[in-house]
């Protein structure tokens, strides 16, 4: 027996990274899962590595089904969820990008593709899932935020500003949902080892790793937390912003 047999989850993003780690995990323990990402390829390959452990899963990605900026797509992620899958009860936010600029090389269509995709994202996805979640009152939510939404870095403005919000939203829909039975959560995960931290320069990457008095995290840290508020242990926790940064942010 799994602590989510008979669950539905969506996971955004989940082609690689954070979210990968995120679907397998909550796979192993007994959900049913819709991969999500832009990229197909990748979105196909972490399915395959699902069903492989014997888990249900459906993918809807591509540039165009997979963008969660378009709400009529997050609609469509709910809709073959239930349709195809059983229901839903789980929605991890975990689509993110990055745009990194100082503030007077930043332009109007860097900043707006860092908001659409980590804020209006998760709005439209909450939006969708919502409606659901209330109906059946039951509905776990958890959103992926940073660190980087509590305190920023040179160049990540618009980044910082979109986890920020991220808190922002998560707290406001928890106050709204709580009557329905629906938990609302937000992650803000440290240096996590995923492709963009891998991107640094090694000497920048070396100052920030060192600076963790956990040592450089990994998204199976990451995906373990959310496994645990998707759970019923956590069925009284709802607003709440958790730090997984191991201990560079006390």
């Amino acid at each position: 027996m799994g602590r989510l047999d008979n669950k539905v989850a969506i996971v955004t993003g989940s082609g690689r990274g954070i979210g990968k780690r995120t679907a397998s995990v909550l796979a192993e323990e007994g959900a049913r899962i819709v991969i999500n990402d832009i990229d197909l390829k990748e979105a196909n390959e972490a399915a395959e590595e699902i069903r492989k452990k014997g888990s249900e899963v459906i993918v809807v990605a591509g540039m165009h089904e997979g963008d969660v900026t378009q709400e009529e797509n997050c609609l469509k992620m709910v809709k073959e969820a239930k349709e195809k899958l059983g229901g839903l009860h789980i929605l991890v936010n975990n689509a993110g990008v990055t745009e990194d600029k100082t503030i007077h090389k930043m332009d109007d269509k860097m900043w707006n593709a860092v908001m659409d995709v980590n804020l209006k994202g998760a709005f439209f996805m909450i939006k969708a899932a919502s409606e659901h979640f209330k109906k059946q009152r039951y509905g776990k939510i958890v959103n992926i935020s940073s660190i980087g939404g509590l305190g920023s870095n040179i160049g990540q403005i618009n980044y910082a500003v979109s986890k920020a919000a991220v808190i922002s939203l998560t707290k406001s829909v928890a106050i709204e949902l709580a009557p329905y039975n629906v938990c609302v959560n937000v992650l803000a995960p440290g240096i996590i080892d995923t492709r963009l931290t891998r991107a640094m320069p090694d000497e920048k990457l070396k100052f920030v790793t060192d600076a963790i008095p956990m040592g450089f995290g990994k998204p199976v840290d990451v995906a373990r937390v959310i496994l645990g508020l998707c759970s019923s242990d956590f069925d009284y926790v709802t607003g709440q912003l958790i730090n997984v940064s191991g201990g560079l942010i006390i």
